[in-house]
């Protein structure tokens, strides 16, 4: 599940920030795959949080993971030209998903129920009876 577009962001960040960050040819015009590609990390990024708490995939995208898909991405576009005001909402984001995760913060959905540990893909340890014990 994608968490946000291109289109969301232009809307956000605008055509010139865009077309700064992604025309690596100087073509003049936005690399709708460099985009995509950066907004594919960020939703993994996000999924990798929303994992610990919720069942994947959501079905349906709660506008807060929107901002935080586009500010990752954004992040991540920036490279090693990133500024402190983009750091900072990177660092704002992943702090917001880390308490989504320990369920500090809830992203109010229904369908995005806790995972369940007692069911599923998870290690389940049994063993026989104890051979001794306090009374012997």
């Amino acid at each position: 599940m994608t968490y946000a577009t291109q289109a969301d962001m232009l809307l956000r960040f605008g055509e010139d920030e865009l077309l700064g960050l992604t025309d690596r040819e100087n073509t003049g015009t936005i690399e709708a795959s460099v985009v995509e590609r950066n907004i594919a990390d960020a939703d993994a990024e996000i999924d990798g949080y929303l994992a610990a708490r919720y069942q994947l995939p959501l079905g349906h995208t709660p506008p807060i993971l929107n901002r935080l898909s586009c500010d990752i991405a954004r992040y991540h576009l920036y490279g090693e030209r990133v500024t402190d005001t983009v750091r900072k909402r990177y660092e704002d984001a992943v702090r917001l998903l880390k308490g989504m995760a320990d369920g500090s913060v809830k992203l109010g959905i229904d369908n995005g129920a806790p995972v369940d540990s007692s069911k599923g893909d998870m290690a389940v340890m049994t063993s026989s009876a104890p051979v001794f014990g306090r009374g012997y």
